[in-house]
C-alpha cells in the first residue's frame, strides 16, 4: 500500500480492526490520531473509505433508519482487511519512517512486534539525523527571518531525535545506559535558512 493516502487507509484499518464505525464516528477518531497539524475533511476521507471498499477491505453495513434519525452506513474491515493491516504494520522499510508513515505506524505500535517498532524507530531518527546534516552544511547569505525559521526547524527536529532515543533505549531494555544520547549538536542563530525540518526529502 504505498499510493497516495495509503498512511490514512492503515490509519483507517486500524480504527476498525477494534470496532466498526460509521463515517462521523471514524473521521472525529481519525483527527484524534492525527492531532493538531492536520484536520482530515469529509472530502479527504470518503474518497480513501470508497477505494478501500473497492479493494475488499473494508465493508458497509446500512442500519435501518428511524424516524428521527437519517440511515447511517457503518464501516467494518474485513479480513482481507485485517491481513493488509497485519502486513502493513510490520512494514519496517524507509517508507514507515517518513513525515506522515511514521505518525500512523507509531499510532498502532501497541500491535507491532518489539524488534519491528526498534527498526522502526531507528530509521526514523537515521532519517532526520540526515536532514540535520543537510542543513546544517547549508551555506547562505539570508535574513534574519529566513534564518530564525532555519533555526526553529532544526531545534525541533532535534527535539524529535532526542524523543526517539529516549523511545530507542526503553525498547533495548533497562540496561542500555542513560536515556539520552548527545545526538544532535548546538545550533546557531546566524544560521542560513534552508527548507523546514517537516518537509520530507
Amino acid at each position: 500500500m504505498q499510493r497516495k493516502g495509503a498512511a490514512l487507509e492503515v490509519a483507517v484499518l486500524g480504527l476498525l480492526h477494534e470496532s466498526p464505525l460509521h463515517g462521523y464516528e471514524l473521521r472525529k477518531r481519525l483527527n484524534l490520531l492525527l492531532g493538531w497539524t492536520r484536520l482530515l475533511s469529509y472530502g479527504s476521507l470518503y474518497p480513501a473509505l470508497k477505494r478501500m471498499l473497492r479493494d475488499g477491505v473494508i465493508t458497509e453495513v446500512t442500519n435501518p433508519a428511524s424516524v428521527s434519525m437519517r440511515q447511517r452506513i457503518t464501516y467494518k474491515i474485513t479480513e482481507k482487511g485485517r491481513q493488509v493491516f497485519a502486513t502493513e504494520v510490520t512494514d519496517d522499510g524507509p517508507n514507515a519512517w517518513e513525515d506522515e508513515s511514521f505518525n500512523m505506524r507509531f499510532a498502532f505500535f501497541s500491535r507491532t512486534n518489539a524488534d519491528v517498532r526498534l527498526r522502526i524507530l531507528e530509521g526514523r531518527r537515521t532519517r532526520l539525523q540526515e536532514r540535520l546534516d543537510r542543513q546544517r552544511r547549508a551555506v547562505g547569505g539570508d535574513d534574519r527571518y529566513l534564518s530564525e525559521l532555519r533555526r526553529h526547524a532544526i531545534e525541533s527536529v532535534e527535539r524529535e531525535v532526542r524523543w526517539l532515543t529516549d523511545l530507542i533505549n526503553a525498547e533495548r531494555g533497562p540496561d542500555n545506559g542513560p536515556s539520552r544520547t548527545n545526538d544532535t549538536k548546538p545550533t546557531t542563530r546566524s544560521a542560513p535558512a534552508v527548507t523546514p525540518a517537516a518537509e520530507t526529502p
